[in-house]
């Protein structure tokens, strides 16, 4: 299909995989081995938390919930490079394209609310820990994640829905999947509801969880102070994951902010193209081995059940 406005647009065309030529086998085995790897990873995470009873606490649920998010988020994003590698028109339907993009900032965003959570959850433990049975309860833990996942869904919803009646005078997406700042270019006219849905769902997916989880390390940091040795190093066990994860998602979204054909002329499309899906890339694999595998608890239980000791 031609670039032209007088055409509807019905699919997109994927431009970056042109350029793969015979390294198209090589890509689809790193890719699949990367994203089988991911699912069975945080798979196995979350049946260590569901069979051993003794992790049915509210930071291992949080966890479990954390784990289902990465395989959402890789699943929105690996079938599609995958199918597309061995396409001759590298071509997705509008449909198909609005769904990988909704699927792939539900979970960027209840990624980051779960964070928010898993250190609120930190805070309660360690700055008010004999009210800590009673504000995290098993209950109010499913509701809070019932509640992150709602909430990720309406603000999608609420910033991004107009994208579904935007008409498009051309379909060649310069990437290999549905960029939604690129559709945004793509389109016949680019309004200012474009921008500002953009900042306002940087606000509530980005930097209000990201302020959260600021101040309730800032708080665990000043009760530290004044604790024993012990109990500081419990929590720098604890809290320590987490502050890695945010830091590496922090990398992660500047990493997808910047425009790099503007910032370097001869920036390599490889490049390009990477560095722009680092979150989707490290961190679903990131996190069942710091939450997951690094925690003795559930380092424990996992041995534990692989060779079946009680």
């Amino acid at each position: 299909m031609g670039n032209s406005s007088e055409i509807e647009v019905v699919s997109f065309v994927l431009s970056a995989y042109a350029n793969i030529g015979a390294l198209k086998y090589m890509y689809f085995v790193i890719m699949l081995f990367w994203y089988l790897s991911i699912c069975v990873a945080n798979t196995v995470v979350i049946v260590v938390i569901h069979v051993d009873r003794r992790l049915h606490e509210p930071m291992y649920i949080l966890l479990c919930s954390l784990c289902v998010n990465e395989i959402n988020s890789s699943t929105s994003l690996y079938p599609l490079l995958l199918s597309q590698m061995f396409s001759d028109s590298h071509e997705v339907t509008l449909p198909w394209c609005f769904l990988q993009m909704c699927c792939m900032y539900i979970s960027a965003q209840s990624e980051f609310w779960g964070l928010a959570a898993m250190a609120y959850d930190r805070y309660i433990s360690i700055c008010h820990p004999l009210r800590y049975n009673v504000i995290m309860n098993t209950k109010r833990v499913f509701l809070l994640i019932l509640l992150v996942w709602i909430f990720s869904l309406v603000s999608f919803m609420f910033s991004f829905s107009f994208i579904f009646s935007l008409k498009f005078c051309r379909n060649i997406i310069d990437n290999v999947y549905c960029d939604h700042q690129l559709m945004f270019k793509l389109s016949c006219s680019v309004s200012t509801q474009s921008y500002i849905s953009e900042i306002f769902f940087a606000i509530v997916s980005i930097f209000i969880p990201f302020t959260l989880i600021s101040v309730s390390y800032f708080k665990i940091l000043a009760v530290c102070r004044k604790t024993s040795i012990e109990n500081k190093q419990k929590a720098v066990t604890t809290c320590t994951p987490q502050i890695v994860s945010v830091s590496n998602l922090f990398v992660g979204c500047i990493f997808h902010s910047i425009d790099f054909r503007l910032l370097i002329a001869r920036v390599p499309d490889e490049v390009r193209i990477i560095l722009p899906m680092y979150i989707l890339i490290c961190q679903p694999m990131l996190t069942p081995f710091l939450y997951g595998f690094n925690l003795p608890k559930i380092r424990h239980s996992f041995k534990r059940l692989l060779f079946n000791r009680k």
